[in-house]
């Protein structure tokens, strides 16, 4: 009897043992080409976990920072299209090479402060996701803002004039649109090449924003700050639409709802972040200059021409979406 009770037991255990596998999480490698510490990581690591919870622990998403997958950024878009890695935050204008639609968040001068900015990316967002899905075989999961860019020199600059000469590393079609247009030279560099560029001199200058400089300790190398805020830039969190449609409802209803606690969240923290890494710059030596409106002004009506150029080839999408803005904020 009691072999015969170490038999069932046995088989239970390793029927037990099958149904916990069998429930056990699905993996997602997640790609973040930020540092650790970086907000967009530490939101991408926070939307794991609300995953995991709401999931009850079926789908596990482990995020790998600092680019470990070997990812620089542009090629995201169709990284996560071809199931090259499932999931993964991309810059969004990073990525508009492949897609002329996500220039829209970084037009220059389009969006006057954070709450424009969730304006425009309220009213881009369907558009995004149809794109996304039937375009690039994949679903937005959240999408997250960067503090506005400014400047980052080594010599203190407050107007067009001064910014005539920059070797500025930039991060998008747009921003190195705007440096040409002031007599500068775009460099599109990567965020893992900025630093050593700095530091042996084929750049002098950074256009981008506050918790970018924090991870690049760009106290270390430039002296300046200009908080022009040329652009507004936001992260797109994807996942391959093949690997979201496997998931059960239950788990898809989840994983769609972490990524909507997961945006309020971000769009709610950046504001204050913003300030407490311009002051952690500022603590180690960084001077933030004073931005005079006249400058600002000049800037504007420098950029008004690349923002028409971009109107008259963007996609119907596009154009729709910068009207509808403008509408909804009050200009022409």
């Amino acid at each position: 009897m009691k072999k015969i009770f170490a038999v069932l037991l046995v088989l239970c255990l390793a029927v037990g043992l099958t149904a916990a596998v069998a429930a056990a999480a699905t993996r997602w490698d997640a790609n973040s080409v930020w540092p650790p510490n970086n907000h967009q990581t530490q939101g991408l690591e926070e939307f794991a976990r609300l995953v995991a919870e709401k999931t009850g622990g079926k789908l596990e998403i482990v995020v790998h920072s600092g680019g470990a997958l070997g990812y620089k950024g542009p090629e995201l878009l169709k990284a996560v299209r071809d199931g090259l890695v499932p999931v993964s935050d991309m810059l969004t204008s990073g990525v508009a090479g492949d897609e002329p639609l996500f220039n829209i968040p970084t037009l220059p001068f389009l969006v006057r402060g954070f709450k424009e900015g969730k304006i425009l990316s309220d009213i881009s967002r369907p558009y995004f996701d149809k794109v996304a899905e039937k375009k690039w075989n994949q679903k937005i999961l959240y999408i997250a803002p960067w503090p506005a860019a400014g400047i980052w020199t080594q010599k203190e600059v407050t107007s067009v004039a001064d910014m005539a000469g920059l070797k500025t590393r930039t991060y998008d079609k747009n921003g190195a649109l705007v440096l040409k247009a002031v007599g500068g030279t775009p460099y599109p560099l990567p965020f893992s090449e900025v630093y050593s560029s700095l530091a042996t001199g084929l750049i002098d200058s950074v256009l981008t924003s506050t918790p970018t400089a924090v991870d690049g300790k760009f106290w270390e190398v430039l002296k300046y700050f200009e908080r022009i805020d040329i652009t507004m830039a936001t992260d797109l969190v994807t996942v391959n639409l093949d690997s979201f449609n496997k998931l059960d409802a239950a788990t898809q209803k989840a994983v769609i709802e972490a990524g909507q606690e997961m945006e309020t969240a971000m769009w709610n923290k950046v504001e204050k972040l913003d300030g407490e890494k311009e002051a952690i710059c500022n603590e180690n030596g960084i001077v933030s200059v004073p931005v005079p409106p006249a400058f600002l002004d000049e800037l504007s009506t420098l950029t008004e021409e690349i923002r028409q150029d971009w109107l008259k080839t963007a996609p119907e999408d596009g154009k729709a979406i910068v009207a509808e803005f403008l509408k909804k904020v009050g200009r022409k």
